[in-house]
């Protein structure tokens, strides 16, 4: 019988790559997510009965088990970029990669991928990264072994990053953005999948960071978006006090109405949009995995193009323009 694989979040944006990839390596794949009434888009990815969404709450101990039942390997793809009431950093990104690692090792799992991000550091500012960096040394405690992967600003055609601004770009002449001078190395989310397939095969461990082949500001970074979409538009820079006062009235807002009002930015994040997010100089990257990461330019546009004002007429207004009368 071929092998299994539970992928904690594997319908998530980068889950869901890897769900792939390990079910055309001939893996069986089981799909562990809060909701799998809306994951069933996984099932295609193998043959009938290959790849299988199920219930998991990874803040629970039997329901996490329950999902491991049985798998030679596991990957913990959940993260969030934002609390809510019930899903805070500490709960989601901390107890839950540790109660994941911790179980594994119990069941006797044979191998761990557990999915972190650049800038995790229990000194940081942020919730977001401290947590990040409990949650690997939980890992690490209970799966020595284990593979820890920290990419960058993940891009690909389902991401939560140049999709965002490239629908903002369509009203008015300008998009605001926090933190423009800040460094990134976005990373193309199949590389990351691919990465992380060798972890659960066994063919790499340890802690590996991410990033593709260009270095940009996120000023120059949607520069080159707003260039693909076809779009003229002033790139401002939120200066940092006022970005934290609209953090905290988005807050406000979306407290006294449930969660019915979400805060497009939250003070946690302005203090990650303060830091690079770049390999760092020592880092075990993609060169040492044998992978050579595909460049921004060479995907966003085959999914940014329906951000363009004639979407995909755009093309065919182009080249009707060089037509002579």
């Amino acid at each position: 019988m071929s092998k299994l694989v539970t992928i904690y979040g594997g319908s998530g944006f980068v889950g869901r790559y890897v769900a792939r990839r390990m079910a055309q390596a001939g893996w069986r794949v089981r799909v562990a997510v809060r909701r799998p009434n809306e994951a069933m888009f996984v099932k295609p990815y193998g043959a009938v009965g290959q790849v299988e969404p199920i219930f998991c709450n990874i803040r629970d101990d039997a329901s996490v088990a329950a999902a491991m039942q049985g798998a030679d390997a596991v990957l913990n793809c959940v993260g969030i970029l934002a609390e809510t009431r019930r899903q805070s950093f500490e709960a989601v990104q901390a107890e839950g990669a540790g109660r994941v690692a911790r179980i594994a090792a119990a069941t006797g799992v044979d191998r761990m991928v557990h999915i972190s991000a650049i800038g995790a550091d229990a000194n940081a500012d942020s919730t977001y990264s401290q947590t990040k960096a409990a949650g690997e040394k939980a890992v690490l405690e209970a799966m020595p072994n284990a593979m820890i992967v920290r990419p960058s600003i993940v891009f690909g055609p389902e991401d939560d990053f140049f999709n965002r601004f490239a629908s903002m770009s369509r009203f008015g002449p300008v998009l605001p953005v926090v933190g423009a001078d800040t460094k990134f190395q976005p990373v193309y989310v199949d590389d990351v999948a691919q990465a992380a397939v060798m972890g659960v095969t066994g063919d790499a461990s340890g802690i590996y960071e991410l990033g593709g082949p260009d270095v940009a500001s996120f000023r120059e970074l949607m520069t080159q978006m707003l260039e693909i979409v076809r779009r003229r538009r002033l790139v401002l820079n939120i200066p940092t006090f006022a970005a934290k006062l609209m953090a905290f009235g988005f807050g406000i807002a979306e407290t006294l109405s449930l969660g019915i009002i979400k805060a497009p930015i939250t003070s946690d994040q302005i203090k990650n949009l303060s830091v690079d997010n770049v390999v760092s100089e020592d880092a075990r990257g993609f060169a040492d995995l044998g992978i050579a990461p595909v460049p921004t330019d060479a995907v966003l546009t085959d999914y940014l193009w329906r951000f363009r004002p004639s979407g995909q007429y755009d093309a065919i207004k182009e080249s009707a323009k060089n037509l002579k009368a």
